[in-house]
């Protein structure tokens, strides 16, 4: 292994090949990344193809780092070669008038989103980690957050890619066209494919106007089945312009609006369900448009409470409730789980799983908060241990209640480990055959990211 060690230091050069106590200095992220042989930081697609190119030869996996924000183990690399990509962060070009950023991977989301604004332009993903999320890492997982409901997915939003293949083999289809249907569109083999096909380097991504005009209300409503109803609303009678729809349910409010955390309570506890609502348009007509919307959901009764921001003070308050995810650690220890159904399904999982979790542990918490508008729900459970077999029994709980919906066990936060085991509650025998028939394809010594989202034969 030395030797291995070697011969990636003379390549990328000694300050940038960590081992020993700089390594574990790096492994420090929001869920376990275990114990690296050695940390690699490269500056640019050259230096990650030799990194690979050195590792296939070797037969060494490598696992692609980004901001480490993952929840899910999928940047585990314990006994790995841990490439993380945080030199290559530079923004390299913004068209203004072709709506277009080329970025590398290592770049994080606000310092795009920052760039861009200058420009007056705006890139929709948005999301807690922004601050150390980073685009390779995103494009890798398929990140949604909370303008989904909008813009969809990061899918939606990434133009063309650049990717180091298994052999080192550098693909690169930076494509700045919104249109270009020639043949197969290979970027979408590596967007959510969680690092086990191709490592990211840089991307292409479109943009948007920045808007004119922003709307945020928050809202109460004392049963479920009006939360439907105010989606509904607000999408057609605001005429395209909304842009995130986030619910919390009671016990989420209470706690991002009490002490400790600095957040306060627009609206007075006792409500089941609190929604963020936020538009976004292109002139301050769209507040007139929103304040009759939100009227006439509460003559209507969807509607209990409600508070419209005044401010971008206000707003900005009124999103960091819903951004004070750091609050369900007052429950610790947690497990955190992210999934997706039908809203018609919702109710009746959430009361399935809260019913199951407190027949099994009487004391045990369940909260329940998410981008609802496009049916992602974030379940955080405490049952009072982190033991293996504890953690089990919950999966159980939490992911076999979304069977009778056929919903997914994750939305977006990706597989990586934790989630590996239960691919076939959402996935079919033929979808995972045809998966692994990819990796074998593009990965025939399994050296990228192995053992995420499946395991394949002989591991």
């Amino acid at each position: 292994m030395s030797d291995l060690i070697a011969v990636l230091t003379q390549a990328i050069g000694a300050e940038h090949v960590l081992t020993g106590a700089d390594a574990s200095e790096k492994a420090q992220g929001w869920s376990r990344l275990g114990a690296p042989l050695a940390v690699v930081r490269p500056a640019s697609t050259e230096d990650v193809s030799r990194v690979v190119r050195i590792c296939h030869a070797a037969g060494q996996p490598v696992v692609a780092w980004g901001g480490k924000t993952g929840l899910v183990e999928g940047a585990n690399a314990d006994g790995a070669i841990a490439l993380s990509l945080e030199r290559m962060h530079t923004i390299e070009e913004i068209d203004v008038s072709g709506g277009t950023v080329t970025v590398g991977a290592g770049c994080t989301l606000q310092a795009l989103c920052e760039a861009v604004e200058e420009k007056g332009l705006f890139f929709p993903l948005d999301l807690g980690a922004r601050g150390s999320a980073t685009i390779g890492g995103n494009i890798a997982t398929n990140a949604g957050g909370n303008r989904v409901l909008r813009y969809g997915m990061i899918r939606e939003q990434v133009l063309g890619l650049e990717a180091v293949l298994a052999d080192g083999t550098i693909l690169s289809s930076l494509n700045h066209l919104i249109k270009n249907n020639a043949g197969y569109d290979l970027k979408q083999l590596f967007i959510g494919s969680e690092g086990t096909l191709g490592i990211v380097t840089r991307a292409v991504l479109r943009l948007r106007p920045r808007p004119a005009a922003q709307s945020v209300a928050l809202l109460a409503t004392d049963s479920f089945d009006r939360l439907p109803r105010l989606l509904r609303r607000f999408e057609k009678d605001l005429g395209g312009a909304l842009s995130a729809f986030e619910v919390m349910w009671a016990d989420f409010y209470a706690l991002v609006t009490t002490p400790p955390a600095h957040g306060t309570a627009p609206l007075a506890h006792g409500h089941p369900f609190y929604i963020l609502v936020e538009a976004l348009g292109a002139d301050e007509s769209l507040s007139e448009r929103f304040e009759t919307v939100l009227g006439d959901a509460l003559d209507a009764g969807d509607a209990s409470d409600a508070v419209i921001a005044k401010s971008q003070g206000e707003r900005n308050r009124i999103w960091a409730l819903r951004d004070d995810v750091a609050q369900v650690a007052r429950n610790a220890p947690i497990f955190t789980f992210d999934v997706s159904l039908r809203l018609s399904a919702m109710e009746t999982y959430v009361a399935q799983v809260k019913a199951d979790l407190a027949e099994r542990w009487p004391a045990a918490t369940c909260i329940v908060f998410g981008h609802l508008g496009d049916g992602n729900l974030h379940v955080i459970v405490g049952v009072g241990d982190r033991s293996r077999e504890t953690r089990t029994a919950v999966e159980h709980i939490v992911y076999g209640a979304l069977k009778p919906s056929n919903g997914s066990i994750s939305a977006e936060h990706g597989v990586g480990l934790e989630k590996r085991a239960y691919l076939s509650w959402t996935r079919n025998e033929g979808e995972i055959a045809l998966m692994r028939t990819l990796k074998r394809a593009m990965d025939p010594g399994n050296i990228l990211n192995p053992g995420k989202v499946f395991e394949m034969n002989g591991e």
